[in-house]
């Protein structure tokens, strides 16, 4: 059994929140003004549990505090808070400068969708080596989410 357990590979999941804000210009209806949400990330790992006695993460995947610690330095600490807009939007953009407004700029629509790759985009680049992303999910309402799976 000791040897099944040590080759199998398993998720590790972490939920995040953060509060943001965007703006879809060319959408039609409500939702083409600036709004915000309460966004809620899911990240899930997958990989094999360390399997070494003595070793700190010994049956750890990953430790989850580190898991953590690259979600929120990587993701949340440039959205949480910010009103995220396309970098074409120039003139709104040198409004938001105006008024010294948290923003961030992509080269993207705003969506929750293009957000979702971003972030699978920026996560695949700063796990570790032996850690695959197995699924993001990322909510902008209780009802609506936007699911990425490798």
């Amino acid at each position: 059994m000791k040897n099944q357990i040590s080759s199998s590979k398993v998720s590790l999941c972490r939920k995040f929140s953060f509060e943001a804000a965007h703006y879809l210009p060319h959408y039609q209806g409500d939702c083409q003004h600036v709004h915000g949400h309460s966004y809620h990330l899911e990240v899930c790992v997958l990989g094999t549990p360390i399997s070494e006695a003595g070793h700190p993460n010994d049956g750890m995947v990953i430790d989850s505090c580190e898991l953590k610690k690259i979600v929120k330095e990587h993701i949340l600490d440039k959205y949480d808070h910010r009103l995220i807009v396309n970098a074409n939007q120039h003139a709104f953009i040198a409004s938001l400068k105006t008024l010294e407004m948290k923003h961030i700029t992509t080269d993207f629509q705003p969506t929750i969708e293009n957000l979702v790759l971003e972030f699978v985009s920026i996560l695949q680049n700063k796990l570790p080596e032996n850690i695959q992303l197995r699924n993001l999910k990322l909510h902008e309402t209780d009802s609506t989410y936007c699911e990425w799976e490798s």
